[in-house]
């Protein structure tokens, strides 16, 4: 999988000491999220898709602030308040969700979002925008994995296991990974890696491209 274990445990520890001293209220809702490793971005948007019930894709301040409090992030009432201002930029008392999602990522250069496009394009077989186990049949190969040589786990298990990597969380694990969650997952892995063709490379070598 890509992201190794070192770089999560670096960027929780870099983003735990960065918390202590920014200032920015969307930066420190990005180190909060950062600090829980590479799916840390990904997790908060899941968790605001699914309160998205009328599905009009906004926040209003009440959404925002359950949405945080159900992440379990212990802001306090004044420090959301100001969170939602900063991502408000229009005053309209609503943040679009996809902007959200864009301002809260990293930053990371073209290059490196060209190749997680390019990643998930590949992935997902059938282009539908979501990668599902009968999209990775062909395309992920698992015939050489350690636990499939010794009949510890099957194929299928092997796929369900790469899906679970982008879903900790296994209460809300539906089996699907969306553009959106693919994106977010490696902003998170992206901001642990300092240069870009070091991404780019392990990218290259997880998916074969």
């Amino acid at each position: 999988m890509a992201g190794t274990a070192r770089h999560d445990h670096e960027m929780k520890l870099n983003a735990k000491k960065k918390l202590q001293t920014t200032k920015d209220p969307i930066e420190k809702l990005r180190l909060k999220c950062l600090e829980r490793g590479s799916s840390g971005i990904k997790g908060i948007g899941r968790v605001f898709r699914i309160m998205d019930d009328d599905g009009n894709r906004t926040l209003d301040f009440a959404e925002f602030k359950k949405g945080i409090r159900d992440y379990g992030m212990s802001f306090d009432d004044s420090t959301i308040k100001q969170m939602f201002t900063a991502f408000d930029r229009d005053g309209s008392g609503k943040i679009d969700f996809d902007e959200f999602l864009v301002s809260l990522r990293p930053k990371m250069s073209n290059a490196r979002v060209e190749i997680i496009c390019e990643a998930f394009k590949k992935m997902d077989k059938t282009g539908d925008g979501v990668i599902t186990i009968e999209d990775m049949r062909g395309v992920y190969n698992v015939k050489k994995h350690p636990k499939y040589l010794n009949g510890e786990k099957t194929e299928d298990e092997l796929f369900r296991q790469f899906l679970d990597s982008f879903e900790p969380d296994k209460s809300k694990a539906d089996g699907m990974i969306t553009r959106e969650e693919f994106q977010n997952y490696y902003s998170g892995v992206s901001a642990s890696i300092d240069q870009d063709s070091y991404f780019i490379l392990m990218m290259k070598n997880a998916y074969k491209i």
